[in-house]
């Protein structure tokens, strides 16, 4: 299987990735930030490392730059494998194209541009949200995803993480700190998570401690929400109804209106209006609302 992108998409991917190992061998191919997440969630599925350059926010087709010596030697390691299977939840040429010079024999995915005859069996999105494209392939194979039942999580200590994996999706740390007053007045034990830090194993470990999760549209959300915490996530250039975490307590405030929304991780901007439009008192009494069980 492949996941060649960001942390949220990796955690997305583990309730199938779940659901797959009870049933066979599974082997992710993914960047290296997915083995401290599969270790934790699921440990049983083998890690494949591959920073693909195509992923990378800029200048990702200098194709002189690309590391092709450590491409070709994954792809004869995928080879050598012999996979039965090969599946993308993505539907990205590329992903198609990374299956095909692998010599798997069956391959399934969701193609886009042309990429249908890279596949065996090429399938359509049930839904938006970037879950969906795995409950989709699950279905394809006769698998059913049963959601994870949510911990009960009924203390008073509450994740802060201010970062992202692109400064358009990161609200003022000032207004986060505005939050964290907000919160230690109402009783709340604020942990502030570290966003320059890449220790994924300890972060995890730090989320695993806490009850709730603020923070913006980007990877650790769904880590909390994996581990049963309820996330109130600040969106900006996104959709909520694409990458919200997934769990049923999560809650949102939409970026405010765009005509060039949804982006991916450029703004035609000095700055994203979308996310910079959210003022600390209205995100406030969003949160305020989520705390006390109301619907997003």
């Amino acid at each position: 299987m492949l996941e060649l992108w960001g942390v949220g998409d990796v955690a997305l991917a583990v309730p199938f990735l779940r659901e797959a190992a009870q049933r066979t061998e599974v082997t992710l191919l993914a960047k290296p930030h997915a083995e401290p997440i599969l270790k934790f969630f699921v440990p049983e599925v083998r890690h494949v490392s591959l920073d693909a350059p195509w992923t990378a926010f800029t200048g990702k087709y200098r194709l002189h730059r690309w590391p092709w010596r450590t491409i070709r030697r994954t792809l004869s390691r995928l080879r050598q494998s012999r996979f039965d299977y090969g599946l993308s939840a993505r539907s990205d040429p590329r992903d198609h194209l990374v299956l095909s010079l692998a010599r798997i024999d069956r391959k399934l995915g969701y193609p886009r541009a042309g990429s249908g005859w890279l596949l065996n069996q090429s399938l359509v999105p049930s839904g938006a949200h970037r879950a969906d494209y795995w409950t989709g392939l699950a279905q394809a194979l006769g698998w059913k995803i049963d959601p994870p039942a949510p911990r009960p999580r009924k203390g008073r200590r509450i994740a802060l993480h201010p970062g992202a994996g692109n400064t358009v999706r990161e609200w003022p740390l000032g207004r986060f700190a505005q939050l964290a007053e907000n919160l230690t007045s109402d009783g709340w034990e604020v942990r502030w998570m570290d966003p320059k830090s890449r220790d994924l194993a300890q972060l995890i470990q730090s989320l695993d401690e806490c009850d709730r999760f603020i923070g913006n549209d980007s990877g650790p959300g769904h880590l909390a929400a994996l581990l049963g915490l309820p996330t109130f996530t600040i969106f900006g250039p996104q959709l909520p109804e694409r990458f919200a975490p997934r769990h049923p307590q999560a809650s949102w405030i939409e970026g405010a209106a765009c005509a060039y929304k949804p982006c991916y991780d450029r703004c035609r901007y000095k700055e994203p209006g979308c996310l910079t439009a959210h003022s600390a008192a209205v995100v406030w009494r969003a949160i305020t609302s989520w705390l006390n069980g109301k619907p997003a």
